[in-house]
């Protein structure tokens, strides 16, 4: 039977029960800032996560035991890796937009002067510069390893990722202590407002980032990976190398230029 160069994907239930669990993660979130407790949010986590194993397999066996990822296939999700990186782009440009629209015209509405008069900022020079040489490290270990990958070495690829995702979970670290140190808080005005939720989201994605690392890991440890078909490692290192320079433009236009 003719079968053409492209996946034609089989009838799932993960993408609905994968909608379920962010409507309940959502509900759980709202429910948390307005006191109602932490079940419903730890339930949509609960389901989230089962979904993110479960669909992963599902896109590992396509590719590994079924031969459906082809050249096309491969061209395919290239492209749209790279436009689920443009749209990150655009998502943090939003907070940019506001942030110096905001502090370089200032309203009444957000106050006479720009940041709040009496808030105590952190030092640019402190946690925030560690945290750009951690990143940064994470970014060299990444590529070190995915040369390694390419050159056959899967133990020194090994190596690097380990590192990477190390520095990863030390980032995260960093900055939940960075969070308990700010005399200021997301109800704070609108600069609060903005820092909270720019860090914060970039917090976020080195998360998702790591988990991202720690799966690939697993699969170059039990040999899922060639030196030539290595799509879902080139994907995690493009997401991580977009966290790095997300948090570049972080460090110089709020840590470093809004102090």
């Amino acid at each position: 039977m003719f079968r053409n160069t492209f996946h034609l994907v089989e009838y799932s239930p993960w993408p609905l029960i994968g909608s379920v669990g962010a409507f309940l993660l959502a509900v759980g979130l709202v429910s948390w800032m307005h006191g109602l407790g932490l079940y419903c949010m730890f339930l949509g986590l609960l389901v989230i996560f089962f979904i993110m194993f479960q669909w992963w397999r599902d896109v590992i066996r396509e590719g590994m035991f079924q031969g459906y990822h082809t050249y096309n296939v491969s061209l395919g999700l290239r492209y749209g890796m790279i436009l689920f990186i443009v749209s990150e782009v655009l998502f943090f440009f939003s907070f940019f937009w506001t942030y110096f629209h905001s502090s370089l015209a200032p309203t009444l509405d957000v106050g006479s002067c720009w940041p709040v008069v009496g808030l105590k900022f952190l030092s640019p020079f402190s946690v925030p510069l560690l945290n750009t040489a951690v990143l940064l490290a994470s970014g060299v270990s990444v590529t070190w390893s995915h040369h390694s990958l390419m050159l056959g070495s899967r133990v020194s690829s090994l190596h690097g990722l380990i590192i990477s995702i190390f520095l990863g979970i030390y980032f995260t670290f960093l900055q939940v202590g960075e969070y308990y140190e700010v005399s200021f808080s997301l109800s704070d005005g609108i600069f609060g407002s903005i820092f909270f939720v720019a860090t914060g989201f970039h917090g976020l994605h080195v998360l998702i980032g790591t988990v991202f690392l720690t799966v690939c890991c697993f699969r170059i440890w039990f040999f899922h990976f060639s030196y030539g078909h290595h799509f879902g490692f080139e994907a995690a290192a493009w997401y991580w190398h977009f966290v790095d320079v997300v948090w570049l433009f972080l460090y110089l236009c709020i840590y470093w230029w809004g102090s």
